[in-house]
């Protein structure tokens, strides 16, 4: 015991020499209570931290013990630090400009979870509405009135008319795009709120009249899905190899140039085009005269809708082609019936149809040959095909190996129907016009073309158009009145010289 003691007392520098290895302790020394009361007392001997930073701190690290919370406090860091970044390329990119463009909808944190990261921001929990959402207009009470004395506001009032149209315009179709006219106090006449609407509504009408012609009707250079499969079912059977594309659109047809296949009756040619007759039925309504009135149709016609009065319109273009090519007129010759596609054989070579002959340039040795040709088809097809073309000018005439072939002769008539000779002075006023035009000495007046082509010699006179056309229409009147009191003049549908076997249709 005294030897500790004084081992004890005796001072030592932790900066002096090395001091000698101790003797080694035996197990009771290290076990004695004495020795670690001791040390007890040193550790002791050390201040308590009492500074605030050091509780934070210690705080801090006890808080990261979580996973969870360390790394939604780095996601935090990471989303400050990309708005500040944002920010300053939102700065870059407007510049000076009095027109800016916010990145607002790509920032990471919320105006108000951020509110102290910039002076400029606007605290959203302190504003009382949204800058970005439009103020709802006062509504007017029942009396029809606000205020009193001079302040009197009513419901015809200007400013508040306006902010009742501007608020109306939110109820506009989704396709209608009305701007960023709500986050402003824009205010609206009457006049103009109500021909926006009415443009709203007609844009909608017109929108779905195009998505059902679309659907349901033929369109320039298309079919509907209708044609489309009728079309399918030629190339499947064999009766075309292929149909290469449109070579010509009008006003009631769209024409496909196609590779013949091979037909049971007859051999089909290499090279045929497809006439598709245009299902849109507000064409038909100036097509009714052409068909009501022919004598051929014309019980047929009254009880038909209008998408089978399509087939009939290609079945009288096929029974026009039939009569004319029996009398030797050049003409397409007809393949194939099938509802409202008529299967032609081409005029022209190597795909190349044949040009117009309003569009071929000749000298005037072949346009006067081209006239009296033109002459004398008018004459075969009125006095042998019992027929008028109805339509007979340059853009239905087609010039090939040297002569003209007709085309488009569904809306011809034959000469006893009540506007026929109508029909026919109109068709010499075109062919007149256009040869003369061309500078053909030899092309005769309007009046006696008429004459040539329908050998009933009216007197020209003055040559005084409404006398002429009175005259016309006089003999109309008494050719009518004439097959009246005969009876209907009837014609059978289908004649076995009279053009093709039909297809079978199946009703709609």
């Amino acid at each position: 015991m005294d030897q500790t003691g004084v081992a004890a007392q005796t001072p030592k520098s932790p900066w002096g020499s090395v001091a000698p290895a101790a003797p080694a302790c035996s197990l009771a020394d290290v076990m004695s209570e004495q020795l670690a009361k001791q040390l007890d007392d040193e550790n002791n001997e050390f201040p308590t931290l009492t500074d605030p930073a050091a509780d934070l701190l210690s705080d801090e690290i006890c808080d990261t013990t979580s996973d969870l919370m360390l790394a939604q406090m780095l996601q935090m860091q990471f989303d400050r630090e990309f708005d500040d970044q944002l920010r300053r390329e939102e700065k870059k990119f407007n510049g000076d400009s009095k027109v800016s463009v916010s990145f607002e909808n790509y920032r990471m944190v919320h105006p108000y979870e951020d509110s102290d990261s910039s002076e400029d921001e606007v605290d959203w929990q302190d504003t009382k509405h949204d800058p970005y959402r439009a103020e709802k207009p006062h509504s007017t009470p029942r009396r029809g009135f606000t205020g009193k004395g001079k302040n009197i506001t009513t419901k015809h009032d200007e400013v508040v008319c306006g902010r009742k149209n501007t608020a109306r315009m939110d109820n506009f179709a989704p396709e209608v795009h009305v701007g960023d006219g709500l986050s402003m106090d824009l205010k609206l006449s009457n006049q103009v709120f109500n021909s926006l609407k009415q443009h709203c509504y007609s844009e909608q009408r017109r929108s779905a009249k195009l998505h059902e012609k679309k659907e349901h009707s033929t369109a320039e250079q298309a079919v509907d899905p209708r044609t489309r499969l009728l079309m399918y079912k030629l190339v499947n059977a064999g009766v075309l190899e292929n149909i290469n594309g449109c070579i010509s659109t009008g006003k009631e047809s769209v024409v496909f140039h196609a590779n013949g296949g091979s037909l049971e009756e007859q051999p089909v040619p290499e090279e045929v085009v497809l006439k598709v007759f245009k299902t849109t039925l507000n064409e038909f309504k100036n097509r009714d005269r052409y068909i009501k009135d022919d004598y051929r149709f014309k019980d047929r016609f009254s009880k038909l809708n209008p998408r089978k009065i399509i087939r009939l319109w290609a079945e009288k273009e096929m029974h026009n082609l039939a009569r004319m090519k029996k009398a030797g007129i050049p003409c397409p010759e007809v393949v194939l019936l099938r509802k409202h596609i008529l299967v032609l054989t081409f005029i022209g070579k190597d795909h190349v149809p044949a040009p117009k002959l309003k569009d071929v340039k000749l000298n005037s040795e072949d346009m006067k040959n081209a006239f009296y040709q033109v002459l004398h088809l008018m004459q075969l097809l009125y006095q042998e095909c019992n027929l008028v073309h109805a339509d007979f000018s340059e853009y239905n005439m087609l010039w090939h190996e040297g002569k003209v072939w007709l085309i488009d002769v569904s809306q011809s008539v034959e000469p006893t129907h009540p506007h026929g000779l109508e029909f026919l002075f109109r068709d010499c006023k075109n062919v007149s016009t256009f040869f003369q035009k061309r500078g053909v000495s030899e092309a005769m007046s309007v009046y006696e073309l008429f004459n040539a082509v329908s050998g009933l010699n009216i007197p020209i006179g003055s040559e005084d158009e409404a006398e002429f056309m009175a005259e016309i229409v006089a003999l109309e009147k008494r050719n009518e009145d004439h097959i009246q009191k005969r009876g209907k003049k009837t014609f059978p549908v289908f004649c076995e010289n009279d053009g093709p076997p039909k297809q079978p249709d199946s009703d709609d």
